[in-house]
This record gives C-alpha cells, sequence and structure tokens, in this order.
C-alpha cells in the first residue's frame, strides 16, 4: 500500500510553532513556580517532609508534577525529587510515586514530539544532541537496546526521551521501557532518601556511593558503546561509498 502524501499549509506550519511556543513558555512558568521551590526543598529532606505533610493529599500530586515537568524540561535533575520521595514516603511507596510520573512525563514528551517533530523537541533538547543518538532510528534491535539504555544509571534518557518520538515505537513499548527502565535506579535513590529519614546515615551515604560508581560505569559504558557504534557506521558508510564509485 502507497503511503499517502500529507502537505502542510503555512497556517498549519505557523499554528504549530506558535503551540509548540506557548508549550514552552507554560512548562517554563509551571517549572520555576513548582519545581524550583521543591528542588530547593528537596536539598533540605526535613523540610521537605513537613512541606509534603502540610500540603495533605495535594502532596502527592505536587511532587508528581514536579517529577512530570523535570523530565519534560530535561535540564532539571531529577536525583533530588527522588531521593526526597522515598524520604517523605518512603522506599516502595516513594519509588513508585517517582516511576509513575516520569512516566507519564516521558508519555508526554513521546506524544508531543510524534505531533509536532522538531519544532517541539528543539526547545528543550539541541538538534545535535537529538542527532547523536541517531542509531535509534537505524537500529533492528531498537526496543531492546532502548531497554538496556534506561536500566543502565548514567545514560543521557532525557535525550533518549526525545528521540523514541520520532520513531515508530509502539506506545505500550514505550511505557514498559520507561517504567520498567528507570525503576531500579529510581529505587536506590528512594532508598537512600528512606535511610534518611530512619537517621541510617551509614546506609545513606553506601547508597549514595553505590548510585555514583553505577552512574559512572554506565556513562562509561555508554561512551564507548556509542564510540565503536559511530566508528562502525563511518566505516560501512565509507566502504558503501567506494563499492557506489567502483561501480
Amino acid at each position: 500500500m502507497e503511503k499517502q502524501k500529507t502537505t502542510v499549509s503555512g497556517k498549519q506550519r505557523a499554528a504549530g510553532i506558535i503551540l509548540c511556543i506557548l508549550i514552552f513558555a507554560v512548562v517554563g512558568v509551571i517549572s520555576y513556580y513548582i519545581c524550583k521551590p521543591m528542588l530547593e526543598m528537596a536539598k533540605d529532606p526535613q523540610a521537605f517532609r513537613a512541606y509534603i505533610e502540610e500540603q495533605g493529599p495535594y502532596g502527592y500530586l505536587m511532587l508528581m508534577a514536579a517529577m512530570f515537568l523535570q523530565v519534560v524540561a530535561a535540564i532539571i535533575p531529577g536525583g533530588p525529587f527522588e531521593i526526597a520521595a522515598g524520604y517523605a514516603f518512603g522506599v516502595w511507596k516513594g519509588a513508585l510515586i517517582a516511576d509513575v510520573a516520569m512516566t507519564l512525563g516521558s508519555l508526554f514528551v513521546f506524544l508531543m514530539v510524534r505531533k509536532f517533530g522538531v519544532r517541539f523537541a528543539c526547545l528543550f533538547i539541541s538538534k545535535d544532541k537529538l542527532d547523536s543518538v541517531k542509531f535509534f532510528h537505524e537500529s533492528a534491535k531498537r526496543d531492546l537496546l532502548a531497554f538496556i539504555f534506561f536500566l543502565i544509571p548514567g545514560t543521557p534518557k532525557d535525550i533518549f526521551t526525545y528521540v523514541m518520538g520520532f520513531t515508530d515505537m509502539k506506545i505500550p513499548m514505550w511505557i514498559f521501557i520507561t517504567f520498567v527502565g528507570r525503576f531500579p535506579a529510581i529505587f536506590l535513590s528512594a532508598m537512600s532518601g528512606d535511610a534518611i529519614g530512619e537517621k541510617d546515615y551509614t546506609t545513606f551515604f553506601i547508597m549514595i556511593a553505590i548510585i555514583v560508581v553505577v552512574c559512572i560505569a554506565g556513562s562509561i559504558f555508554y561512551s564507548v558503546w556509542k564510540k565503536k557504534h559511530d566508528a562502525k557506521a563511518v566505516a560501512a558508510e565509507a566502504a558503501s561509498g567506494e563499492e557506489t564509485g567502483a561501480d
């Protein structure tokens, strides 16, 4: 079956750009008024727990909203929120709250990129960074690669989140990858937060050390893998060019 060609009028293109700018502005304002104060409090676990308790049921929603926006805005660090969630709600509840919120944020980004493409993605991630993970478009094992890289701490998950909207990955698969793949790292962070709540500082420092070491190891692994992949891609392209020239 032939694909139907679609054309985008100047008005539609302009409307899309305006909508993307509005989304960026709304996310920016909400991030400033919700994420920034909560991020500051997350650095002080006792103040954060007191603040969440004062909000009652809204505390859950506010924390989830902050984590949701953290994924969308990409530049906001998620670690302090994850630790604070473990401190405020305990290991399992805190980890699940964080994972659900970040999965929803990832799904939102996925759908917005699929709808508005580069115009939306480049509001938050540079074109060069998007191009740096173009191997997801080329690999036949894309879904497996995405799952593995989400499992490994220290990989650029914010970039992965934005680039996946450009692929034909099914939505249920994306939800599975983000929810299951993020959970181990979130769980470790929640454990460290819970340790602070229990005043078990030995466990806290051990967990932080583990997180740091695992993140560094994951970052190195990803960097080495990507360099090898890029080198193979360049070699394959060069070989293909030589064959074409010979013909």
